[in-house]
């Protein structure tokens, strides 16, 4: 993999917010570059009080290819670090709608970190439609 770390500038996080009407807190993008043509980008997303640091696995096609949470702080809601959950967001693309108990299953007591981390992905998918692809 190839680090591809960029900045994002005020037009495109524009862009990103208008097709997600998800904020994006930080205009920095660590991402690396795979030889196949995919992306792997780490990111983090608020659950309740703390960050929970995620990774999120692109195909070459900007499909989901999978995620993992790195570093899950919170006291309560460890259980989307379920392989089972996580893997509802494989195959999913920009034009998904990633919404809660629509195309998101939420797990009880974990309700704003499932929100927070289908936001999440939904951001870096329209991240690579709008700054990666």
């Amino acid at each position: 993999m190839t680090a591809a770390f960029l900045t994002l500038g005020d037009e495109q996080v524009r862009q990103i917010e208008k097709m997600t009407d998800v904020n994006v807190r930080h205009k920095g993008v660590k991402a690396w570059k795979a030889g196949g043509g995919g992306w792997f980008i780490l990111d983090e997303v608020v659950g309740k009080h703390e960050f929970i640091t995620y990774a999120i696995g692109l195909q070459a096609d900007g499909s989901v290819k999978q995620i993992e949470i790195v570093d899950y702080r919170e006291s309560y809601g460890h259980e989307i670090r379920n392989p089972e959950w996580r893997r509802q967001f494989v195959g999913k693309t920009v034009s998904d709608p990633l919404t809660m108990d629509h195309d998101v299953r939420n797990i009880s007591g974990a309700t704003l970190s499932c929100k927070h981390i289908a936001d999440g992905v939904k951001r870096i998918l329209a991240t690579y439609a709008v700054a990666l692809k």
